[in-house]
């Protein structure tokens, strides 16, 4: 049986429950970055941890450690592709990337995770200058700054650029043109790695 004071309260919760908001608007779909080359299952990639290689996550502006795809307006402005989120931060996804696309071109033992008990001799970071939208040009760009690093002593620097043309300003056209533009920028390093 609801008595008036219970009623009240189940009133006022519902009223209130229509007021509260868990977030923003949910969109159709997260983008994500998908490996062009990959290890088949079963692959077993083991040797010493001196020459094994440790895929650092890389460092961004400000623009890109978001989990949006940022739009080069002009040379001055920024906005953002609308409904183009990203499944997790550009920088993980790409070390994600980086790390699968070494590890399947070059068959070299990769530690692609935060495991401190691990440190190879080899170490690849830098910084992710551009991972979005040029309307300008109408098209992607991928820019990464390597730094291959050997134990300290031997250090050595790399741009390495994709971009694809002619893309529409729009979620599903620009996902699709930065993975394959972040896949292609992914194998220039992997064959860099050696």
């Amino acid at each position: 049986m609801i008595t008036m004071k219970s009623g009240s309260i189940l009133l006022g919760s519902l009223l209130l429950a229509g007021c509260i908001s868990f977030g923003g608007k949910v969109p159709e779909s997260l983008l994500s970055l998908t490996p062009t080359q990959t290890v088949a299952a079963g692959t077993t990639i083991s040797g010493d941890i001196a020459q094994a290689i440790a895929v650092e996550e890389p460092v961004t502006p400000q623009r890109l450690a978001v989990n949006r795809v940022p739009v080069q307006v002009d040379d001055t402005q920024i906005a953002y592709v609308k409904d183009a989120v990203w499944v997790d931060k550009p920088s993980r996804l790409f070390r994600r990337l980086l790390g699968e696309t070494i590890r399947a071109r070059t068959g070299r033992l990769v530690i692609d995770n935060n495991d401190p008990a691990l440190t190879p001799t080899y170490q690849l970071r830098g910084t992710l200058i551009d991972f979005g939208y040029d309307a300008r040009t109408s098209s992607v760009v991928v820019t990464f700054d390597a730094v291959r690093d050997v134990n300290g002593r031997q250090v050595t620097t790399r741009r390495f650029s994709a971009t694809v043309p002619n893309v529409l300003p729009e979620a599903a056209p620009v996902g699709a043109a930065l993975n394959t533009a972040a896949n292609d920028v992914a194998g220039q390093v992997a064959d860099w790695i050696g």
